[in-house]
């Protein structure tokens, strides 16, 4: 990989190489954008095969966050960090204490949070380097557990899904097939429950389903079954690329609203939902309660402030459908405009604010 034409090609501000000898700490932070804020994005352990294997998914997860944050309306830019490593074998304290140092010695440029391979304990850790980390235990006055927040959000966003497909928001009588019965799943289908939503289920975990099915009368399926059941809704919350050429044509609900990350395997069948008439909700739009939640923390956390801005994910969505109907494009693609757009406007509000500096400047001279 040729490192700066690729950031120049997808406009990368910086990045961060980080070592530290004693702790075997190899780490790696990309900031892509901090137009409208700091970069805010968590912090990430695996075992990545080669170093450039690593450097590549701080890049493109770190773009991701751009989009995310700048969609669900933070003032935040996008970052990411990438720790190379066995997160079960190999993490340490000086490990986290040192890159909680490089975080430091950024000044402010990046905010981490938790990640795959890390926890909240890690970033107490590192909290006690530098207070530019989220994520931390609420005994130190922060958000706590965020999966019931995050399930929130999708849950709002759900509503003005089936706004746009249905006519209506309410999911009284509605049948939602739900892929994967986690932590945030299963918040979710306990607000459909509450809301009057008949619930189909699968997971691999056998436990996780038969609690579905004990508390919410949830019907249990086989996972690959779940593609060809007859619902209004399927809400995909396990792994991502599910949304695939085998799986579309099966898929029968006219929404697709769930809490997985990176759910269509590709872009282009975006395109596909689209020619189809299928109401699509862009994952990273629909699940951005985690972030919002994390972010108060920013502001010395307050979770009735916090839950309030988790609510407009809705306005976000409903945002979305508009310019895909607008600019007549999938709904993957308007997301993706939806926080170019924002981003520009303040890109275009500083240069103007700059230049009347410099013409005051001149003036005064």
């Amino acid at each position: 990989m040729e490192i700066f034409n690729y950031m120049e090609t997808y406009d990368y501000e910086q990045l961060v190489f980080c070592h530290d000898k004693t702790s075997g700490l190899k780490a790696i932070i990309a900031i892509h954008d901090t137009t409208l804020g700091p970069a805010l994005g968590g912090t990430r352990m695996w075992t990545y095969k080669t170093e450039e294997e690593a450097v590549e998914d701080a890049l493109r997860l770190a773009k991701g966050m751009t989009y995310k944050n700048a969609a669900a309306g933070l003032n935040l830019g996008g970052g990411k960090t990438v720790i190379i490593g066995d997160p079960k074998t190999e993490k340490n304290e000086e490990m986290f204490r040192a890159f909680g140092r490089y975080i430091q010695g950024l000044g402010g440029r990046y905010i981490t949070a938790e990640d795959v391979g890390t926890t909240v304990q890690d970033m107490d850790l590192i909290y006690q380097e530098t207070n530019f980390v989220t994520g931390i235990s609420s005994t130190s006055g922060a958000s706590g557990n965020p999966s019931p927040i995050t399930a929130y959000g999708v849950y709002r966003g759900m509503k003005a899904a089936a706004k746009e497909g249905f006519g209506t928001d309410d999911l009284n009588g509605r049948t939602v097939a739900v892929q994967g019965v986690g932590n945030v799943a299963y918040n979710l289908c306990r607000y459909l429950h509450e809301e009057g939503a008949n619930l189909i289920v699968t997971d691999i975990n056998k436990e996780a389903v038969a609690r579905a099915r004990d508390e919410f009368g949830a019907r249990v399926v086989e996972p690959d079954e779940i593609y060809d059941v007859d619902c209004d809704i399927y809400a995909p919350c396990a792994l991502g690329a599910t949304l695939n050429d085998d799986t579309i044509p099966r898929i029968k609900a006219k929404v697709i609203a769930g809490a997985a990350n990176n759910q269509l395997k590709d872009s282009s069948h975006g395109e596909t939902l689209h020619k189809k008439g299928v109401i699509y909700t862009p994952d990273y739009v629909l699940n951005a309660g985690g972030v919002i939640n994390v972010a108060d923390e920013l502001n010395g956390y307050n979770k009735d402030r916090a839950m309030k801005k988790v609510e407009t994910i809705y306005d976000n969505v409903s945002q979305v459908f508009e310019i895909s109907r607008r600019d007549n494009i999938p709904t993957n693609e308007a997301a993706d405009r939806l926080a170019e757009e924002r981003i520009e406007r303040m890109r275009h509000s500083r240069s103007q604010f700059l230049h009347s500096e410099k013409h005051i400047l001149k003036n005064r001279i």
